[in-house]
C-alpha cells in the first residue's frame, strides 16, 4: 500500500530470499537452511543483495526497505551505503504483542505463482484453496508455521528489536501501534510519512 501510495519500490528481503531458493540460485541453496529454521540469514549474503538492488534506477527517488536492517552491522553496512550519497534515513516501528504476531504469522497463506497472501483469519474461504488473482493453490510457507514464528520471535527480541534504539539515537525512529486494522495502521504509516517530509 505504501509502495502504491508513494510509488517507490518495495524492497522485501524475505521475498528476494524466497525467489533465490525457488530459483535454487547459489544465494538461495546459502540462505535455504537458515530460513526452514526461522533462523536470520547470515548478515553477508542479506547486504549483498540489498546493496545489488538498492543501484537500481527505480531506487533513485526513494525506496521502502521491508524486512531489513535486522541487525546492527545490517544497519551500520547501510549507513555506509547512504552516507555516500546522503540518503535520509526513516525508521517507522509497528508495535506488535507477540500473541498478536504468532496468530497473524501463522494464519498466512500465500500463492506460490504471484505472490498474494492472504490471511486465515480475514479470508477463511481461502485457506487451502486458490488464489482469487490468478487461481494457482495457496500454500502455507514453512516459515509461517506456528512454532517457526515463535521462533522467528526469539531471534527478534535478540538481534533485531536491539535497532529500535539505534535508530532512536539517530532521530530516525518513529513508532505507531500495529494491532489496529489494515486501514488504520496505513494511516499511521502515511500519518507519520507526511510530518517527516
Amino acid at each position: 500500500m505504501m509502495s502504491e501510495e508513494l510509488k517507490f519500490p518495495h524492497i522485501s528481503t524475505g521475498d528476494m530470499l524466497r525467489d533465490a531458493l525457488k530459483n535454487q540460485t547459489e544465494l538461495g541453496e546459502k540462505a535455504k537452511g537458515f530460513m526452514n529454521t526461522g533462523a536470520l540469514v547470515p548478515d553477508e549474503l542479506v547486504d549483498a543483495i540489498v546493496a545489488e538492488r538498492l543501484i537500481r534506477e527505480d531506487c533513485r527517488r526513494g525506496f521502502i526497505l521491508d524486512g531489513y536492517p535486522r541487525t546492527i552491522p545490517q544497519a551500520e553496512f547501510l549507513r555506509s551505503i547512504f552516507e555516500k550519497d546522503q540518503t535520509e534515513v526513516l525508521t517507522i516501528g509497528v508495535e506488535v504483542g507477540d500473541e498478536v504476531l504468532v496468530k497473524r504469522l501463522s494464519s498466512r497463506w500465500t500463492c506460490p505463482k504471484c505472490g498474494k497472501i492472504f490471511n486465515a483469519n480475514l479470508n477463511r474461504g481461502r485457506v487451502g484453496g486458490a488464489c482469487e488473482e490468478c487461481g494457482a493453490a495457496l500454500i502455507q510457507r514453512k516459515d509461517d508455521k506456528a512454532e517457526v514464528v515463535a521462533e522467528r520471535l526469539q531471534v527478534y527480541h535478540r538481534t533485531t528489536e536491539p535497532l529500535i534504539q539505534y535508530y532512536r539515537d539517530r532521530g530516525s525512529y518513529v513508532e505507531i501501534d500495529g494491532e489496529g486494522s489494515v486501514d488504520e495502521i496505513f494511516g499511521s504509516v502515511m500519518g507519520v510519512i507526511k510530518n517527516y517530509e
